[in-house]
């Protein structure tokens, strides 16, 4: 059976239905959870999809952190579960203190919407053991408030401990310190990212490549790890 991954909807999120199709482009099967509910229909894993949910009142994600859905979700990190925050997803996993942190307004102030080439960093959890560490990918990336920031001190934890998943490559476009543009959890289940991967995940409608236009998929292998993982666990 395939595996069946949890993608969370909450008022304003605009890329679920995105994430939902790059799990099934990685053969797994997508599970629609809803914010106001407390059930995780089973799901092996989950997918905090990008957007702008509950409108970005206070900060961006902090309505979402303590949504019902939510309360689950942690409790379900906390055991163990894969769990992977795009973009607002991110946000809210900052915001619901499985990530450390925050996410505050670009240093330009202004959206941005690119193309973006990271540096894997940690290739070793649930969600980029299909990837090498050191490599270049390029990733769509689309935000208004993806500065990571931190104190000293939580950048040292981060990067003495190698929980920095990936690092913006050729232009830091939001001013993120120690181009930070991802992170994982020691326990290597729980990651965040602002680029989109869900964006780039079959070719034609990827980011372009010295190949062709818009042939990028560097995106799928988040998914694929993912399934990937699932799969071995079960069997």
């Amino acid at each position: 059976m395939m595996p069946r991954i949890g993608v969370v909807t909450f008022p304003g999120s605009l890329d679920d239905r995105d994430a939902q199709r790059a799990i099934r482009r990685a053969d797994g099967e997508p599970v629609a959870l809803w914010h106001a509910d407390h059930d995780l229909q089973d799901v092996e894993a989950i997918v905090l999809p990008g957007g702008f949910s509950y409108g970005d009142y206070l900060r961006p994600g902090a309505i979402a952190a303590v949504s019902p859905i939510m309360t689950e979700v942690v409790a379900a990190a906390n055991r163990g579960l894969p769990v992977l925050g795009i973009c607002n997803g991110f946000q809210v996993l900052v915001e619901s203190h499985l990530l450390p942190g925050g996410l505050i307004r670009n240093a330009h102030q202004q959206f941005i919407r690119r193309d973006q080439k990271l540096i894997v960093e940690n290739a070793d959890t649930a969600w980029t053991h299909r990837f090498q560490p050191g490599e270049e990918i390029v990733i769509p990336l689309k935000n208004g408030d993806g500065g990571y920031i931190a104190n000293d001190e939580t950048l040292k934890y981060l990067e003495g401990e190698g929980l920095v998943a990936f690092r913006y490559a050729g232009v830091n476009p939001n001013g993120s310190l120690n181009d930070i543009a991802g992170l994982t959890n020691e326990r290597g289940n729980v990651v965040g990212l602002m680029p989109h991967p869900e964006h780039a995940v079959e070719a034609g409608f990827g980011p372009d490549t010295p190949d062709a236009m818009r042939s990028g998929i560097d995106g799928l292998r988040f998914f694929e790890s993912a399934v990937e993982a699932l799969v071995a666990r079960a069997a």
